[in-house]
């Protein structure tokens, strides 16, 4: 227990540490009191557990049974009739234990701190206005990208040289607007959730988006000055960071029965959404061509295999361009349809994912017992040597592993589950196959033969040529 303590306390110290220095562009000069920044880090201090818990689990163990098999202490065990299984017997009920724990923690304590986090950066923002702005840097808030060459003031509320880039993610890629202003002024009422943004003597730049194809090639945009130009910025999207390789969303703040009443919302507008969507397709085709269909009786008795040559040729040319254009439009439409429908697809993934990580967490933990403990009796090595090396690789796989899987998960690729159970699933077997070698003292034998003997006969042939030629 010890060792697990100390181990804890210094991955988490350098966890929390890692942790300063994601979060130093928010704290650094930005005039914030000791207790804030106090506050501020114990609130992120909770996300780090699922790391430092497993990882600390894995090392302890490997320490622990290392120590134990390199001062012979198992083989007096053996000797007097005690088996591994039995020695590791109370060590595994305080890790399942501990694993109940960690399941609690990561459903209760974590959404918790994450909700207080967020509203803690709100507050500081409030009360700091500017401190959503570096100077001489772009600063992305929601949609849109602020950069100032100067500010000034008790808080950095006034402004100089504001350049910003507004994205309109329904027009496409890169910056939609672009506005630039001599001086700006950033205020902000306590009770309020936006900061307004009020800029002075500038201009701005906007795309324009015509409806024709072939006038969207030309680029156009429109330019207008302004002396006064207010704009509103969004608290709750303000400077989302990564936090544990994820992005500080909703599903973070909930239980496990808050995830599920959630799901359950979101997959039936999901579904409702599909079914509107193609709906209204069918309509809309249906509504254009009844629109422009013609109706023609003696051309019924016609045969209809060129229904186009029915037409003169300025109404072909109509019919054309309206045909194609109405192709584009559809175009537009299923694809902005089917973007949503993914985006809203990764939601409803990220939540099962949420759900599925509180259960990972706790099973980690006895997976990482279950394959530092026989690890550890095979190696017989203690201390802070080789157990740290074999820690590291072992928890790094774990942690690439789970990274990929979520990753995959999130892009709709892989069902949920597998992606989040993806690492524990993989290292299972290996735990399996550790203990099942500790407990029968077969130790870990691996043959390299087939790598050294090549090399062996070589030299053998080398030194046998020398000794003949001499």
């Amino acid at each position: 227990m010890i060792t697990f303590t100390s181990v804890f306390v210094i991955l988490f110290f350098i966890f929390v540490l890692q942790g300063i220095w994601l979060f130093i562009a928010e704290l650094a000069g930005k005039d914030l009191d000791f207790f804030t920044i106090l506050k501020f880090l114990s609130f992120y201090a909770p996300t780090i557990v699922p790391l430092v818990l497993p990882l600390s689990v894995l090392l302890a163990s490997i320490m622990t049974f290392g120590s134990f098999a390199e001062n012979y202490e198992f083989a007096a065990m053996k000797s007097s009739g005690i088996s591994l299984q039995r020695a590791m017997k109370m060590l595994t009920i305080t890790i399942g234990i501990l694993a109940f724990v960690s399941f609690f923690f990561a459903n209760n304590v974590i959404p918790d701190a994450q909700y207080k986090f967020i509203n803690l950066r709100k507050t500081i923002v409030q009360q700091k206005p500017a401190m959503a702005i570096a100077e001489g840097q772009f600063n992305t808030i929601g949609t849109s990208n602020i950069k100032v060459d100067k500010k000034s003031g008790d808080n950095g509320e006034f402004l100089e040289g504001v350049t910003m880039h507004v994205k309109n993610s329904n027009m496409g890629l890169g910056a939609n607007t672009i506005i630039k202003a001599k001086r700006g002024v950033l205020t902000s009422e306590d009770d309020s959730n936006y900061l307004q943004l009020e800029l002075y003597d500038g201009y701005y730049y906007e795309d324009i988006h015509p409806k024709d194809y072939e006038e969207r090639k030309r680029l156009p945009f429109a330019k207008s000055s302004f002396e006064k130009y207010v704009i509103n910025i969004d608290l709750t999207k303000l400077n989302q960071a990564e936090i544990d390789d994820g992005n500080i969303t909703s599903e973070k703040m909930l239980t496990v029965p808050e995830l599920k009443v959630t799901l359950d919302s979101l997959q039936r507008n999901y579904n409702k959404d599909a079914i509107s969507y193609s709906k209204n397709l069918v309509a809309r085709n249906d509504n254009i061509f009844k629109k422009h269909s013609t109706t023609n009786t003696s051309s019924s008795k016609k045969n209809n295999e060129n229904l186009i040559s029915l037409f003169t040729t300025e109404e072909q040319k109509q019919i054309i361009e309206i045909a194609k254009s109405n192709v584009i439009s559809t175009e537009f439409g299923i694809s902005a349809n089917k973007s949503d429908l993914e985006n809203k697809s990764k939601n409803i993934n990220n939540h099962w994912l949420a759900i599925h990580e509180k259960f990972v967490i706790a099973y980690s933990c006895l997976l990482m017992f279950f394959i530092g403990a026989p690890l550890g009796a095979i190696i017989r090595k203690g201390g802070l040597g080789l157990p740290i090396v074999f820690a590291v690789l072992i928890f790094i796989t774990f942690h690439f592993i789970n990274t990929f899987g979520r990753k995959v998960a999130q892009q709709d690729e892989i069902p949920p589950f597998l992606g989040a159970w993806m690492a524990s699933i993989l290292m299972t077997p290996f735990a399996i196959i550790l203990t099942y070698r500790a407990t029968n003292d077969i130790g870990i034998m691996i043959n390299f033969d087939w790598i050294t003997d090549p090399f062996k006969k070589l030299f053998n042939k080398i030194t046998q040529n020398k000794d003949d030629n001499n």
